[in-house]
């Protein structure tokens, strides 16, 4: 008999676990509170690039998949694994979502089934918060009659070398027994499961993988300001200090950082150790600050070039390349190409942005979407690369537009400045 596997959340998370687990042999229900998302997979249409068409409608077509935003087709599930969005809300955790998904998969539970946790969260969450909610709404008790644990997704959309199934997976569990249901329900949907020994550490491990990104990408992001003051290319230093074979990591400088992970997760990290310990988290603090500036320095840079050139950043036509977080993907929740087009709309600018991958994102009214063609390129007082998809014919950039403010580095000439 095949097991039945609920997926809550059917985002850039939830989706590609539902897809893998149903080439696994698993019974999958996606359950999502966007109806506009289920009725397109219903229809055999992915809304993720990672995911195609034809993987959704293959899982269909077999039978062993259904979108869903009734949670009355979850039941009598074996496994469930919660990947819903866990945002900020005035600095402080949001888990709403958590709360929403806990109470409405409570009433399904039933002894022996289990459940995961994948939303990026603080130390403690899934043994202090989403426990009790799950036992009072189900009357069961946990370990005795359900298992529990925590995994911290690790997907990075747009990556085609390292993807759910090749990518090592953390795990932990209430305890041993549900740790080893745990692994044993991934080993079936990835290559290789990392199992921890406390759900806080699984917690804390997602936490510091970002953190880590975030903090040296605040480190890069602030020596660029300063490199440029000084007269220095600090992409051709990265890349000399890129050639060392142990003891760098390369990380680049950006118009900011964006996504569902480094805008947000260190600061659950800092909120956690202000709550707990009293003590501010200095370096996440920092890095928040350089890295929160970084648009408003993109907008700065722009303008002042612009004047150098005689015209006035209000009224110029500036074309915008790139609307996402993060190359090759269209996913823009806090995207900082977002805040620097709002802020140079709310200065008088033309803006006109093109982006062939970005979806759902949310411009002040009056912004055109263009494709980045021949003419629009040439017609602009400034054209300027925020999101470096490979799409974009840099090229032809570099060839006809009279000045390009690059923040990604991929284009180099007489009329471009790099960040």
């Amino acid at each position: 008999m095949r097991e039945k596997l609920v997926v809550v959340g059917q985002g850039y998370v939830g989706l590609p676990l539902a897809m893998r687990a149903v080439d696994a042999g698993f019974d999958v229900v996606g359950i999502d509170v966007d109806d506009w998302r289920v009725k397109r997979l219903n229809a055999g249409e992915s809304f993720v690039e990672d995911i195609g068409d034809d993987q959704v409608a293959a899982a269909l077509s077999c039978g062993r998949y259904l979108a869903s935003t009734d949670y009355a087709d979850a039941a009598g599930f074996d496994v469930c694994v919660i990947t819903v969005p866990t945002p900020l809300s005035e600095g402080a955790p949001d888990l709403c979502h958590i709360a929403s998904a806990g109470r409405s998969i409570a009433p399904l539970l039933r002894p022996g089934a289990t459940v995961v946790l994948e939303s990026t969260t603080y130390p403690g969450t899934t043994e202090e918060y989403l426990l009790p909610i799950l036992e009072d709404g189900s009357g069961l008790r946990a370990p005795e009659d359900f298992l529990l644990g925590y995994s911290p997704e690790r997907i990075d959309p747009g990556n085609a070398v390292w993807r759910l199934d090749n990518t090592p997976k953390v795990v932990s569990g209430l305890d041993e027994t549900s740790l080893e249901r745990i692994q044993g329900f991934y080993r079936r949907v990835v290559d290789q499961v990392v199992p921890v020994s406390s759900l806080q550490v699984a917690e804390l491990c997602k936490l510091l993988e970002n953190t880590f990104r975030h903090v040296n990408i605040a480190l890069v992001n602030e020596l660029s300001i300063f490199a440029e003051q000084l007269g220095i290319d600090v992409w051709e230093a990265i890349d000399a200090a890129s050639t060392k074979p142990f003891g760098f990591m390369r990380f680049t400088p950006g118009p900011g950082v964006g996504g569902h992970c480094l805008p947000i997760d260190p600061s659950y990290l800092s909120w956690k150790v202000k709550r707990s310990l009293g003590h501010n988290f200095r370096f996440v603090e920092l890095a928040n600050d350089i890295n929160d500036h970084m648009p408003d320095h993109v907008v700065n840079r722009l303008m002042l070039a612009l004047n150098q050139r005689g015209k006035a950043l209000n009224g110029s036509r500036v074309v915008v390349l790139g609307l996402a977080y993060k190359k090759n993907a269209g996913d823009c929740r806090e995207s900082p190409a977002i805040e620097v087009v709002r802020a140079l709309h709310k200065l008088g600018a033309r803006v006109r942005a093109a982006d062939p991958h970005a979806a759902d994102c949310r411009l002040p009214a009056g912004i055109e979407i263009v494709e980045a063609t021949r003419r629009e390129l040439a017609e602009a007082d400034a054209v300027l690369v925020l999101t470096d998809h490979d799409d974009f014919d840099y090229e032809l950039v570099r060839e006809v537009s009279p000045y390009v403010f690059d923040t990604r580095n991929r284009c180099r000439g007489p009329n471009v400045e790099v960040l």
